[in-house]
């Protein structure tokens, strides 16, 4: 993200296609534990997903990000990748573990010079490049010894957070261009707490609540401590919000069912950042859960900080309908196939399976979800900018005989929602940027290697960067700052 024009009355039009406002920023986006590699090196200690994909079971093939792309040594070579694409700006995320690898729930602890090092590195070849950094604090790499004290169940994280965030700041706030605090709260907390399928792999309902609402105060402190230390520096937070429609909209169930699935992954968020409170339907929903004891007086004051821009995480659309209590109950692919739920107080929710097209994940596609999502952000939050922090998908994806890989469905799909961020800017959204998700092929969390969302294929025992057909189309696209006809 970067400072840009306002958006244009109206869009500018060719006949051959649809072009994008003046300034709109073309981007793509990675994580660190998913492609940095090093794990152990500079100084750096354990996150919970060193932990979490150590744990027999946890993640397919028994993978682990010690080794990823190793864009920790090959950094120059993937942004000379950037450069090559036309990539405007490079959403990265900072390694918690790599800066403050000696923290505590009591203390931050000493700075590393070596894991600060690495991101000045990182942040002047962008820069050199004609490349604007946006950093994400915290894209789920929870430094191990704060899990060991509660995580995100303990208020302490949190004021932890913000002052690992000052640190970034003050060391990097003057050449970053955007800093993201966090990214998609929802997986931290309900994937991470209630359903178990991501680190640190809890399973208790009650933590995810409270985890939610220390995931928005540190949000909020950390804004704070950002502006304090680099009062220039835009300040944003990533939330992966859903579309949400009941299967049946005739069936007061079903219509129901969709209000407490919007409740828990959207309002949740949204109305603590956007307004300073909980939503009053969501805390009667999990009354039995929790009584939300943990938020204190002031809190939500401190979680709502004007934001200088908001971005938006979207894959896929969601359709929920009420379980009748009867047969296997069916859980949307993403969100939690264990026993355990991550939709905390309604456990008596399904998710019917897609029809049509799915990406490799399971996932259906329906780009009308994106369009929807904006106008929403746009009612909700009049004046802030919008971004798409990540959109893309997941095929098959083989290099081919010819030494190309071919990836003709992430193309459609990626086209397809442009198309859809063109018309929410038609209708008024004002959408300043796109990051695709992702630059490279990567570790897939509890997926490992076995899901490609790259536009460049990484081979993981070479290390050798391709191309992929859907990477030479982005660069197009980025070239003619738009879309070809339909």
């Amino acid at each position: 993200m970067t400072a840009v024009e306002a958006r244009p009355a109206s869009l500018p039009q060719q006949a051959d296609g649809l072009v994008f406002p003046p300034g709109f920023v073309w981007g793509a986006a990675t994580a660190a534990y998913q492609v940095e590699g090093a794990h152990d090196e500079d100084g750096r200690t354990p996150s919970i997903w060193d932990t979490f994909s150590r744990t027999p079971g946890k993640v397919a093939g028994g993978d682990t990000g010690d080794v990823a792309d190793d864009h920790y040594h090959r950094y120059r070579d993937d942004v000379a990748l950037m450069r090559r694409l036309g990539l405007a700006s490079y959403r990265f995320s900072v390694a918690w573990p790599r800066i403050t690898p000696q923290v505590t729930p009591d203390a931050l602890g000493p700075v590393n010079a070596a894991g600060v090092a690495f991101y000045d590195r990182l942040v002047d070849e962008l820069l050199e490049a004609g490349i604007a950094p946006a950093a994400t604090l915290y894209h789920w790499d929870l430094p191990q010894a704060l899990e060991d004290g509660g995580g995100w169940t303990d208020r302490r994280t949190a004021e932890r957070f913000a002052e690992y965030a000052a640190v970034v700041a003050r060391h990097l706030g003057d050449r970053l261009r955007t800093v993201i605090t966090l990214n998609e709260p929802w997986c931290s907390a309900y994937l991470g707490y209630a359903s178990g399928v991501h680190a640190p792999g809890r399973t208790e309902p009650a933590a995810a609540l409270a985890a939610v609402h220390h995931l928005n105060l540190a949000h909020g402190l950390a804004t704070a401590a950002v502006r304090e230390q680099a009062p220039a520096l835009p300040v944003a937070v990533t939330l992966n919000l859903a579309w949400v429609r009941p299967e049946d909209p005739a069936d007061p169930a079903d219509v129901d069912a969709a209000r407490r699935v919007d409740g828990l992954q959207n309002r949740v968020f949204l109305d603590p950042v956007l307004h300073g409170r909980y939503p009053a339907d969501v805390l009667a929903d999990t009354a039995a859960v929790t009584d939300w004891s943990f938020v204190r007086d002031g809190d939500l004051a401190l979680v709502h900080q004007p934001l200088d821009a908001l971005g938006l995480n979207y894959y896929s659309p969601t359709v929920v309908r009420a379980w009748d209590g009867t047969g296997v109950r069916a859980e949307a692919d993403g969100h939690g196939s264990s026993a355990s739920s991550p939709w905390v107080g309604s456990s008596d929710l399904e998710f019917p399976e897609p029809a049509g097209h799915v990406t490799d994940m399971g996932w259906p596609v329906d780009a009308e979800g994106m369009r929807r999502l904006l106008l929403r952000l746009h009612e909700e939050a009049p004046g802030v900018p919008l971004y798409v922090t990540e959109n893309g998908a997941a095929y098959p994806d083989v290099v081919a005989p010819d030494g190309g890989v071919h990836d003709t469905d992430r193309i459609r799909y990626v086209d397809a929602h442009l198309r859809a961020v063109h018309r929410a800017l038609a209708d008024g959204a004002d959408v300043r940027g796109y990051y695709l998700w992702s630059l490279l092929d990567n570790f897939e969390w509890g997926y490992g290697y076995s899901k490609r969302f790259g536009i460049v294929h990484v081979d993981y025992d070479t290390q050798e960067r391709t191309l992929k057909d859907s990477a030479l189309w982005y660069a197009d696209v980025i070239r003619r700052h738009g879309l070809g006809g339909a």
